[in-house]
């Protein structure tokens, strides 16, 4: 789901950079810009380890930011490839910031993109914000106290959450809502956007762990004035 302005910063550089997990792995972002890389372009794999610790992550952004500045340096047009929205849980974001903090002359543009979240709720049916709703969004609490609590703020605020890295929280999180009443009110999705997505209700998904991409909207209330 990319837009023209992603598409066109993609088919104008001489250099396309993308994130990988592995250093001999093949990323996402590329298998879904695969289709707008021409011949002739250099590819730039990137390393961002999949680590809770700091000091890897630090070295990998660092490394990364280097590697961008010296090939801008060199007169190429980079583009730097990212799922979703660059400022929204990107790594991307890590990039901007050590580029800002260690390359300050070094250009840089931001393209706006699709969030899965806007992505899921349009996919899905589903009115994601109305009227005077308000939305939250936040990773999934790794503890059912937590998203408990959450529940009760949203539901006095009439508020829409979008739980994101919802994963093997699933096997809790589900249980949780059935107990509540708000499997009825929720999408759960998975690998938005991609062949093998699923867009379902809460309720048709079973307790099973799921995959890092997936992510639930729950909504409890509904605006008075309505169709």
């Amino acid at each position: 789901m990319l837009t023209l302005a992603a598409i066109n910063a993609i088919e104008s550089a001489t250099v396309v950079a993308y994130p990988v997990a592995r250093r001999d792995g093949e990323g996402m972002a590329i298998k879904i810009a695969s289709e707008w890389i021409r011949e002739g372009q250099q590819l730039l794999p990137l390393f961002f380890p999949m680590v809770s610790a700091a000091e890897p992550r630090k070295l990998a952004w660092r490394e990364a930011s280097n590697r961008l500045a010296v090939a801008v340096e060199d007169g190429e047009r980079v583009a730097f490839l990212c799922q979703g929205d660059v400022s929204f849980f990107a790594s991307s974001s890590y990039l901007l910031l050590d580029l800002k903090l260690h390359h300050p002359d070094c250009q840089i543009r931001l393209v706006p993109g699709v969030t899965a979240i806007a992505a899921a709720a349009a996919a899905g049916s589903w009115p994601l914000a109305l009227q005077q709703d308000q939305l939250l969004v936040l990773p999934t609490p790794d503890q059912p106290r937590d998203l408990e609590a959450i529940l009760e703020e949203a539901a006095c605020a009439g508020r829409v959450l979008a739980l994101l890295k919802l994963g093997k929280r699933w096997t809790w999180v589900r249980p949780l809502l059935e107990k509540k009443g708000l499997l009825e009110g929720s999408l759960f999705a998975q690998r938005v956007g991609w062949s093998d997505q699923q867009v379902l209700p809460g309720k048709e998904v079973s307790a099973a762990a799921k995959p890092y991409f997936s992510l639930l909207l729950v909504r409890q209330n509904w605006p008075k004035v309505m169709p």
